[in-house]
Order: C-alpha cells, then structure tokens, then sequence
C-alpha cells in the first residue's frame, strides 16, 4: 500500500514539470502527508487544461451514505479498479495525477517494522496515478476526495513491501488523464526499477503529528549534507 507520502517541491516548479495552467495558492513543503489530509491534486478541468486542485486523500464514492468510508479507500489495487464498485466509474471518468517528492513504507524487521522514504535518484518529483470523486452530502456541500492507485512492486520495492504506488513519468500523465482508456490502462504497472532508491529513516515518521525535512533524513547521515 502507499500510506504516507512527501511533496517539498513549489507549486511553479510543479507547473513548469506537469504543464499546469492553474494552481491554488499556499503549497508549503511537508513531509508527511497522511490519509484524510487535504493535499494537492493534478487533474484535467471541463476545457481539458491541466490544474492543480486541493482534495481530501481517501475516496468517498458518490453513492456513499458516510464521507468516513475514505478511510478505508486510501489505495486501490491497479489489478481491480475496473469492476470494483467504488472505483469503476472513477477509473472511466475521473483519473487523476498526485504529485510527490517521495512517498515511506515499512519493512518487518524481526517483532518492529522499518520506515524507508523512496524516491527518484535524480531527485526529480514523482506523480502517483490516482482516482477522484465528488461527493456531496445531505447539506448539498461538495466533497472531492482521492485515491493513490497500487500495483505489483518493482526489484527494488519487493525486499521492502509487496505493494507500490503506480508511477507516472511527467510524460506519462497526458495518457493518465486523457480520454483513452487503453491508453491510460498500459500506465498501470511497476515503474523501472532503476528510477528509485530507498534510505532507511527514523520511525518519527510513524507518527502523522511529526512533520519537517528530519523525516527524510537517512539515518547515520549528516544532516547538513543533504539539502
């Protein structure tokens, strides 16, 4: 699964990187991003221009009774998305691309679990494939929430966990977001397993509360050295 993730970088170099035309304002690093938090999201608007909007990570399905359910869809397997009832209509309608500098997971380590922070080795931000829903509740407010969608891991997630977010090169986003199912289908697979590398970093990152560039920190090194 993707449970925790980071996005650092500032929304014009996100603009320049995914071509967006608009974005909201505000964007400040964090390193922690959690599960019903509200965070960035890249989707097409009505005029199929590409903009950066804020969503709520969980996905509320628009048939849902309690916006609560999103706790439980934080991911959705790439292998199902297609028949499940609470992703397929957002698989055909509503796709969408969430931007990040590097995401965490936890490998079993004897009776504990060690945190690895992931990200590319050219330090270029990631884009995980996404879904997202409009929900509106029984006081007519709106409520657009999202999902990171989950594949097979790469060789060098398999040691760590037996699930990774799909990946989409910047290149990749316009079949992600476009109007070609086949095309957007062919993005839904392990990235090369070349692109990535993982540290070891503190288990302050266990906990949602912490926040701050220490938590991508591999452990052992001189902080000084790597920003």
């Amino acid at each position: 699964m993707c449970g925790r993730y980071a996005l650092r970088s500032r929304e014009a170099y996100l603009a320049a990187v995914y071509g967006l035309i608009d974005v909201f304002g505000g964007l400040t690093p964090r390193y922690n991003i959690a599960p019903m938090q509200w965070a960035p999201v890249v989707v097409n608007d009505a005029g199929g221009k590409r903009v950066l909007r804020s969503m709520r990570w969980g996905l509320t399905p628009r048939w849902a009774d309690d916006p609560a359910i999103g706790n439980r869809l934080i991911n959705a397997r790439a292998e199902t998305i297609a028949a499940k009832p609470a992703f397929r209509e957002a698989y055909q309608h509503r796709r969408c691309a969430i931007p990040a500098d590097g995401f965490y997971e936890w490998q079993k380590q004897g009776r504990g679990k060690q945190p690895y922070y992931i990200h590319r080795r050219d330090g270029e931000p990631l884009a995980f494939a996404g879904l997202w829903e409009s929900w509106t509740g029984p006081d007519r407010q709106s409520l657009d929430t999202f999902t990171i969608i989950t594949t097979e891991p790469n060789e060098l997630m398999r040691p760590i966990h037996n699930r990774m977010p799909v990946i989409l090169q910047a290149d990749e986003v316009a079949d992600w977001l476009g109007d070609d199912i086949l095309a957007a289908a062919k993005r839904l697979r392990p990235c090369d397993d070349d692109l990535l590398e993982a540290v070891a970093v503190s288990t302050q990152v266990n906990s949602p509360a912490n926040d701050g560039p220490q938590l991508i920190k591999p452990m052992g090194k001189d902080p000084d050295m790597l920003f």
